[in-house]
């Protein structure tokens, strides 16, 4: 009985402190999007689709659904062969993928999606591409999918290796 007493009267204390401590340490973050901080992302090169300029799409309700709205420049890529450079993110098991998702920024878990749809590409490729955890350049026709039931924005099919 005396236990009860002195953990209800420790949790008592306790409880509100903790409130009162996290309540002063925290700070509001302002959101940033849903793309990873910069530092995060691969060097820009000349000739390749810039992960800034795929994101520049935003959320519209339509009916009872929300579905993407892509600016010009984005929808200007749709059907176009493009080169993109990322993280493999494999869909299948095995040392080699032909159906995979390329993510903006490395991965830091096996599980985990490490940015919005914004920031990855399902890709489907011509042939098997090795999987690995260094960032990988390809080249294959974008789709800019407007409904996809996965919710995905992007999809790059007969993709190759990219110079």
């Amino acid at each position: 009985m005396r236990f009860r007493k002195f953990l209800g009267s420790f949790l008592g204390t306790l409880i509100p402190a903790l409130f009162v401590a996290s309540s002063s340490a925290v700070t509001p973050v302002p959101n940033e999007g849903a793309l990873p901080p910069a530092s995060q992302f691969l060097a820009e090169k000349p000739g390749f689709t810039s992960w800034r300029v795929l994101a520049q799409v935003e959320l519209v309700k339509l009916d009872r659904k929300m579905v993407p709205k892509f600016e010009s420049a984005v929808t200007a890529l749709d059907g176009k062969v493009v080169k993109v450079q990322g993280f493999m993110m494999p869909l299948d098991i095995g040392d080699k993928q032909r159906r995979f998702l390329l993510v903006a920024a490395p991965p830091h878990c096996a599980f985990c999606l490490p940015a919005g749809p914004d920031a990855m590409i399902e890709v489907r490729a011509k042939s098997d591409i090795r999987y690995g955890f260094d960032a990988v350049a390809l080249s294959g026709k974008l789709q800019v999918l407007r409904d996809d039931p996965a919710g995905l924005y992007y999809r790059i099919v007969d993709a190759v290796p990219a110079q």
